[in-house]
């Protein structure tokens, strides 16, 4: 993982991946829709911290990419 905001691409994966709603999607990390959009359209960047939280929630962030961040901080994001 790293400290730097996901690629919009990314963002609309994992939101895909995770079967929600891009309204579902936002009010899992206590956002709007409009700003969903955002993100995933790549005409805003997502906090670093959001993300996590929506792979958390999600279950998409593993114990290995944890680890592996806080022996590395600059390791690549999983």
């Amino acid at each position: 993982m790293s400290n730097a905001s996901p690629d919009p691409a990314e963002i609309l994966a994992a939101r895909k991946t995770s079967g929600l709603s891009q309204t579902a999607a936002a009010e899992l990390v206590h956002s709007k829709l409009r700003t969903w959009q955002q993100w995933e359209a790549g005409d805003r960047r997502m906090h670093p911290g959001l993300w996590e939280l929506f792979q958390l929630k999600t279950a998409t962030l593993t114990v290995t990419s944890i680890v592996e961040r806080a022996r590395d901080p600059a390791a690549p994001s999983a």
